[in-house]
């Protein structure tokens, strides 16, 4: 199943009118993105990827317990390491997709995020409250 293949300019995610376009969680047979055009994210193909998105999130946190526990077994063999390990690549791969849709869709802040914008510039050695 793939959804409708729109190019939007990167970083947006807005068309105007209500309309948005989200990144789905599958990509087309020759590996490109899809994308979802939409003006709510209550359609039935929403829903789809929504549930695929858990889906991948709940098997990302599976293979993560299957490779900590190779990972501690003294006697695992690079074949099966090099196994989990493609299998951790693909898994991040599908994390990072759901992460960059999710981050997408998230409303624009005008405030700065991180606290050294907003925050006047201090030397590393300095602490709050202590003048030089």
């Amino acid at each position: 199943m793939t959804g409708h293949d729109v190019r939007a300019p990167v970083g947006s995610t807005r068309l105007g009118r209500g309309s948005s376009v989200r990144l789905l969680p599958w990509s087309t047979p020759e590996g490109n993105p899809c994308y979802l055009v939409t003006d709510d994210g209550d359609g039935y193909l929403s829903r789809v990827a929504d549930v695929r998105e858990s889906t991948q999130l709940d098997m990302a946190d599976q293979l993560l317990g299957h490779a900590r526990a190779l990972l501690s077994e003294p006697k695992a063999g690079a074949r099966e390491l090099r196994f989990v390990a493609a299998r951790l690549v693909e898994s991040l791969h599908d994390t990072l997709r759901v992460a960059r849709s999710r981050g997408e869709r998230l409303p624009c802040r005008a405030e700065p995020l991180d606290r050294h914008e907003s925050e006047p510039d201090r030397r590393d050695d300095e602490r709050p409250g202590e003048g030089r």
